[in-house]
């Protein structure tokens, strides 16, 4: 049986609507277990709003993890503000997040689906990480990393991830992107069960730097890169790249910066693409959404993408599984 968290995210956000909808379709799944991380009070006031259609047990400590039920764990009370940023909300999400590592790292679990979060009320609590990524790559000791999403349109990669745009250039580096590929290229293999995975590298300046004429990077950086490997291509320009859907000849599609990457990625798949840590020990995925704090508590939240990100999670531990006997 493999077992399966769902973390709360922000608790004034869509998370916990979206976790009651998910599971709603999916706790019938033959040889699945799943714990929610949320405070108890929390889960109670979502189910007022999304009526909850599996039996569930509530408990406060791993000992009592035993159980083939949905296991609601009970981070503790909180109060709900809908819609807003909180300090009280970054608590829980940090603490759900933590408690999901320390189940990870005992073996209680396999993977974990993670509920949007607010970046500021983690602030506000005192918790300086740009994001999961970043939390979850440090917690596990992991310095080579990727943020990846994925979708049945295309699969992509990021080179850099939560920096201002002025700091890409000065960050993008031979060894960068090296790291990157290596990193997806296995992921793709291993994780997705891909053997011979194709690439496309995207340029950084406009028309992949015009040989050149409009920034070195392309020609200095990325393409001594690329050459010396033959299941790599470009550097292309973003624009025209995707204007032809070249990316459907593609396994990954790796950008140099968010947005780059981001904006089409979401226009193509916003109702069902996964963002998926790269590189690390455990399976960690997320709906490649927000806290969308303009429709909490309305019950109008679509639960798509974290239901992709469920199954997602679920094929990678199925594949690494068979890679490891």
């Amino acid at each position: 049986m493999n077992t399966f968290i769902f973390t709360c995210g922000d608790i004034n956000g869509i998370g916990p609507e979206i976790i009651i909808k998910s599971l709603n379709k999916i706790y019938k799944y033959p040889g699945k277990r799943f714990i929610v991380l949320i405070p108890h009070n929390i889960f109670n006031l979502t189910a007022e709003i999304v009526k909850p259609e599996f039996n569930y047990v509530v408990i406060n400590k791993p000992e009592d993890l035993n159980r083939d039920e949905v296991i609601i764990f009970d981070l503790g009370k909180g109060n709900q503000v809908l819609g807003q940023v909180s300090k009280e909300a970054g608590k829980f999400s940090y603490s759900a997040i933590k408690t999901s590592i320390n189940l990870l790292n005992d073996k209680k679990a396999d993977a974990v689906i993670t509920a949007p979060i607010s970046k500021t009320s983690m602030h506000k609590y005192g918790i300086k990480f740009p994001g999961h990524t970043e939390i979850y790559s440090e917690w596990c000791g992991v310095k080579d990393y990727a943020m990846m999403f994925l979708s049945a349109e295309f699969n992509a990669a990021l080179v850099t991830i939560h920096e201002p745009i002025k700091k890409v250039p000065m960050l993008i580096t031979q060894k960068l992107l090296k790291n990157t590929i290596g990193i997806v290229k296995r992921t793709l293999q291993s994780d997705l069960a891909i053997n011979d995975p194709r690439l496309a590298i995207l340029g950084l300046n406009p028309h992949a730097g015009e040989s050149g004429h409009i920034g070195k990077e392309e020609v200095k950086i990325l393409k001594p890169v690329i050459d010396k490997l033959s299941y790599c291509s470009g550097p292309f320009s973003p624009d025209a790249f995707f204007a032809n859907r070249l990316y459907k000849n593609y396994d990954c599609v790796i950008g140099m910066y968010h947005d780059q990457l981001l904006i089409p990625f979401k226009m193509l798949n916003f109702s069902n693409g996964v963002n998926y840590t790269a590189g690390l020990p455990i399976v960690r995925t997320s709906p490649d959404h927000g806290t969308a704090f303009d429709i909490a508590g309305k019950g109008i939240a679509d639960e798509s993408s974290m239901l992709q990100a469920f199954r997602y999670a679920d094929i990678i531990v199925n594949n690494r599984n068979k890679i490891n006997g």
